[in-house]
């Protein structure tokens, strides 16, 4: 039987909203708030904050929580959960961000249920998108898929375009909570960025650059993310 554990990366030097692990949400810090979801869940063996901040270390402890000391300069989470994992013994990973307070158990079980599949390396979330406002936002990532669900493209602008407006198009917005198999994830930090992932800013382009596919589970959750003061409001 497979062995999973979720590592929440955690950083307090955010550009938009420094310290925003440690703000206020409902008398506590938001940190605590994604490690009670994901742990109630009951899915994994293990549930680790990966940051590189004291501050950070000093909140997980004072609720009873698992944290790991990470390198200070890594380009993205996934690199911080790549050291984190290295000398763990596991075969898939989550990574939740730190930012989704409002993580669903059945959600992550919907996406480690797709690992029963030995073909899947990877998993990420989807959810439909209806607001015309929303397909055209460049911060909302858009997702199209093959008929295995399988990832073809990611992108900031609207995919597929409808040029006859034909019925019944869907759309399809991404949600970045991601499984990997820690071999895939080990080995996907020391690929090379392309092109297709520099001129996205699209981490998980990287992964179809390289011909690793993501396996995509829609689900109804909405990924409520903070990334602002305004978003924690």
């Amino acid at each position: 039987m497979a062995s999973f554990i979720a590592v929440i990366p955690a950083r307090f030097a955010s550009t938009r909203f420094p310290g925003k692990p440690l703000a206020l949400l409902k008398g506590k810090p938001i940190i605590p708030h994604v490690y009670e979801r994901v742990a109630e869940s009951r899915l994994f063996q293990d549930v680790i904050v990966a940051t590189d901040d004291k501050r950070i270390a000093e909140a997980v402890l004072s609720f009873g929580g698992k944290y790991k000391m990470t390198a200070p300069h890594h380009p993205s989470g996934s690199d911080r959960i790549a050291e984190v994992i290295r000398d763990l013994e596991c075969d898939v990973v989550f990574n939740v961000q730190g930012d989704e307070p409002m993580v669903e158990g059945a959600t992550l079980s919907k996406l480690q249920a797709v690992f029963s599949d030995p073909k899947v390396q990877v998993a990420s979330l989807m959810t439909r998108l209806t607001d015309p406002q929303a397909l055209h936002n460049i911060n909302i990532v858009k997702v199209v898929i093959n008929n295995t669900f399988d990832a073809i493209y990611f992108s900031r602008t609207p995919i597929p375009y409808n040029r006859d407006n034909i019925p019944g198009v869907e759309y399809f917005r991404h949600i970045g909570v991601y499984a990997y198999s820690k071999q895939t994830l080990l080995d996907f930090v020391k690929l090379p960025q392309g092109k297709l992932e520099q001129a996205e800013k699209l981490e998980q382009l990287r992964f179809l650059e390289h011909g690793i596919p993501i396996r995509m589970v829609e689900t109804s959750y909405q990924g409520i993310g903070i990334d602002t003061p305004e978003d924690l409001q």
